[in-house]
């Protein structure tokens, strides 16, 4: 198994993906009205789609997961540019950080990162902040679902693809339980050929997690939820 997409809901797909490619530099992959795709590559690391899909309502509740950009010794000027595309300043009671929080054209926060070590190789995207009812559990859960190991970080507890190229899926307190509503963007897990789609459904109740049961009709993937609540897909591995 392994990290395939980042997938986020959205009132207009092609115009919060556009402007999401720009911001990572992404290689367009599907342009349709319901759908919006590009890909995040990292030489020699992971490979990432960033996936918009609709949704009717836009987002009600704070986020559970969003992304860290890197900004470094240029974080003013990659604020600059972000203000350019369409995010905008937000204030979610931060207070004085040296990070920099803005909003994407649908308001989904995100974070202009200052300077850390810990992010050295990360490319455009430093971060995945996933809340957490209990980081060092659900490490060891995610550590198993996407193949990523241990890394260095401010979190409790960081993963990292085994390059320790690309992002970190940093796993934080979480500042109150999961609620009833989706998570506006979730992560999708891609199954290897040979892997046997009951039995990593059964490793992932073992594990924690839990099977979800959506009224979405019959589709190719399997949806979960990860042992702190927060859904996540597992894909059909590739013909």
């Amino acid at each position: 198994m392994y990290l395939e997409n980042l997938v986020m809901d959205a009132v207009e797909p092609q115009r919060l993906g556009r402007f999401w490619e720009a911001v990572v530099g992404g290689e367009r992959l599907t342009d349709e009205p319901d759908g919006f795709e590009t890909r995040l590559a990292f030489e020699g690391g992971p490979v990432l789609d960033l996936c918009f899909q609709r949704v009717s309502e836009p987002p009600v509740e704070p986020p559970r997961l969003h992304l860290d950009l890197s900004g470094g010794a240029r974080q003013a000027e990659e604020v600059d540019r972000l203000l350019g595309l369409g995010a905008r300043q937000l204030d979610i009671g931060q207070g004085d950080v040296p990070w920099v929080v803005l909003a994407d054209p649908e308001g989904n926060p995100c974070c202009v990162m200052e300077d850390r070590a810990a992010y050295a190789d990360s490319g455009p995207l430093a971060a995945l902040p996933l809340d957490s009812a209990d980081p060092d559990r659900d490490a060891e859960f995610w550590s198993w679902l996407t193949g990523w190991t241990d890394a260095a970080g401010v979190a409790p507890r960081s993963l990292r693809h085994r390059s320790l190229r690309g992002p970190l899926l940093e796993l934080c307190p979480e500042p109150a339980r999961k609620g009833a509503t989706k998570n506006r963007l979730h992560l999708d897990i891609r199954l290897e050929a040979g892997e046997d789609p009951d039995g990593v459904e059964a490793s992932i109740a073992e594990r924690g997690g839990g099977k979800l049961h959506t009224e979405w009709g019959e589709l190719p993937w399997r949806s979960y939820t990860d042992p702190s609540g927060n859904e996540f897909c597992v894909l059909p591995a590739r013909p």
